[in-house]
This record gives structure tokens, sequence and C-alpha cells, in this order.
């Protein structure tokens, strides 16, 4: 899958801002961005349910929005909403999404049995859905969504609902569905999963600003991360951020993360930076991690960019 110049205005709001992307085949593709940042917007887009403003995109060799009506037929789609029949059993559930997507009568009643024992509903499978627990339903829900056997998959925000060994859970069968050859776009606002991911592409404010394997990603920062641990914080803290060259401070527990704009010295200065103010800390170098790249990339800086290199 790929596109060239997405682009979706809604009036004067550019939701969508001349994206490129290409999606390896069998890949788990991760889109992390903040809220807003148009990341349901494009997979909507991709899977020809908003008509773009511009730009062009092609899915498992057709063209959308030309194609939609037979891409939507070779593809999943699953949202945090989960689209599920309270009122139905998980049995009458997939039987019904079945019938929607228009697999065989012949070979229902086969698909609906490997799905309930894949997912584990063999003691649940006449449960309402409306009665069952977060974690059930996601599963349900993921379950519905692949009953056609979709070649690409996409899943909007699918875990913002649940708890996280739920989240553990889901993402083990997303590797399954991967290993067995199906493509999956996902996206989420957990670090966590992130990382899980194959390839990250990181929207913001309807722009892509970073593109790559975690490992790329992350490389890219080498330099310009250090921990900072000082008897008192905040006070540290408030030192740092107002060092021009600091990018980004954040405390976890009794230790400072602190992100530099560039590589270079940055432990040297900081050290420097607590000296002058009178406070005593180690600093030490650190590895980057995926939530710096998130925020250097959100925040103005240079792009962190690495490439796919093949499409689906």
């Amino acid at each position: 899958m790929q596109a060239c110049g997405l682009t979706k205005r809604f009036g004067d709001l550019t939701a969508v801002d001349h994206v490129d992307l290409v999606v390896p085949k069998a890949c788990v593709y991760g889109f992390l961005g903040p809220n807003g940042s148009g990341k349901s917007t494009t997979i909507r887009m991709l899977c020809g349910l908003l008509t773009p403003s511009a730009g062009e995109i092609e899915v498992l060799g057709l063209k959308v929005p030309a194609q939609a009506e037979e891409v939507r037929r070779r593809i999943g789609y699953m949202t945090q909403k989960f689209s599920l029949f309270a009122d139905l059993s998980v049995r009458e559930n997939l039987e019904f999404l079945a019938a929607v997507q228009g697999v065989p009568k012949a070979r229902t009643a086969a698909r609906v049995g490997e799905l309930i024992e894949q997912y584990q509903f063999g003691d649940r499978q006449k449960q309402l859905a409306g009665t069952m627990s977060g974690g059930q339903k996601q599963r349900l829900a993921l379950a519905g969504a692949v009953i056609h056997q979709p070649e690409l998959l996409f899943l909007d925000e699918p875990t913002s609902a649940v708890d996280p060994e739920s989240r553990r859970d889901f993402w083990e069968k997303l590797f399954e569905l991967a290993d067995a050859g199906t493509t999956l776009l996902v996206s989420t606002h957990y670090m966590d999963e992130a990382e899980r991911c194959h390839r990250l592409l990181i929207l913001d404010r309807g722009a892509r600003v970073a593109d790559g394997t975690p490992d790329e990603l992350t490389g890219q920062l080498d330099g310009r991360t250090v921990e900072v641990r000082a008897a008192r914080p905040r006070q540290a803290h408030a030192v740092l951020v107002d060092v021009p060259e600091i990018l980004s401070v954040a405390q976890i527990g009794n230790s400072l993360r602190v992100l530099a704009e560039r590589d270079g010295e940055i432990a040297g200065r900081v050290r420097d930076a607590l000296a002058d103010a009178g406070l005593e800390a180690d600093v030490e170098a650190v590895s980057p991690n995926l939530e710096d790249v998130f925020v250097a990339a959100t925040r103005g800086n240079d792009a962190v960019d690495a490439r796919p290199e093949r499409a689906a």
C-alpha cells in the first residue's frame, strides 16, 4: 500500500497535509501522533471511506477512491468503538458479519467455528456481546474484522478502551495475523504499542514528521539524551528548561530525562547549567527511546526520516 501527496481539507482546515507513505507487505505499520494529528482521517482515506482533496492512493494494487468498492472487499477495518451488536450473541455477531462481508454460506459455519476457537470464545459463544468485558468485546471485534480473511487490516486506536493485559493479548493476535501474511496498519497513542510495530509513521498537525523502524528513529537521536539524578529534581528541572539548546525536560520518578535539540556535548552543558545554579547532580548519557523521538518530531525539530523500502 502506498500514498503520495495525500491531503484532506475541511473548509479552511487542512487535516492531512501532503503525506507520503509506503506500507510493506505483512508488516505491522504504526500511526503515532497527538490527538487531532490526522491519524483517523488518513486511515479513512486509505480505506476509501473519505475522498482525498489531493494526492494518490494505491491499496493492494487498486486505485482509491476510483476502485474503493473492490478495495473494501479485500480489507478489514476496526475502530475503538467496537462495531458489535449488543443484543446478539458472540456467534450471532460473527454470523451477521460473515453475511455482510460476503462470506459464502457454505463456508460461514466453519469460519465462525475457527474464529470462536482461535479467539477463545468456546464457552461464551451464546453470551450477548453487550454483557462482555472491554477486552472480550475487543477480541470479538477483531474476530469480526478478519472474518472474511482480509489481506490488509486497518485498526484505528483499537486498544484505547481496554486494560493493559487485554492490550498485550490483543497485540499477540495482531502478530499472529502478520505472521500469516496480513498487512496491518494500526493507529495508537501508546508508546509501548509503537515500540512493537515493525515500522512507524508519526503525524503532527496533519504532516508526516517521522517515518521508519523504531530502531532507525531512535538511532537518529543518538547523543541527544541524558539522565539527571539530583537531590532537588524540581529545582534542576526549572534550571534546565531555560537552557536554549534543550528541547525537553521530563521528570521520571526522582530523575530527569533531558532531550537536546542536536547531538553534541549535552551532558557537559547540563552539568555546567546545574553547577552555575549551585545544584549537584549526576548526569549520564542514556539511549534515546520512542518518546524522545515523538517529542523531537512534534516540537518543530528537523524531521527524523527513514524512508520505507517496498510496498504491499
